[in-house]
């Protein structure tokens, strides 16, 4: 299983609805509004490092309100 975070800016007064809209998406985990220069932090899983980039491309970079998206790969050492 691969986790990564992806920490969202979002348009002024949209936090609320993005981190609603993300939710439903298939392979997040969990979803919170957060203080500072991200608005909205998600938790994602997927079998591979692919299929994450397909759903962050394709589901999460798609919902209306976002502005800019940092994906971070969690790493075990």
């Amino acid at each position: 299983m691969v986790q990564a975070y992806i920490l969202i800016q979002t348009e002024v007064g949209k936090a609320r609805d993005v981190a609603m809209a993300i939710k439903e998406i298939d392979g997040v985990a969990r979803v919170d509004s957060v203080t500072g220069p991200y608005d909205v932090v998600v938790l994602t899983e997927a079998h591979t490092v692919d299929e994450l980039g397909k759903m962050v491309v394709s589901k999460v970079q798609q919902v209306s309100g976002i502005t800019r998206t940092l994906t971070c790969s969690v790493v075990h050492l």
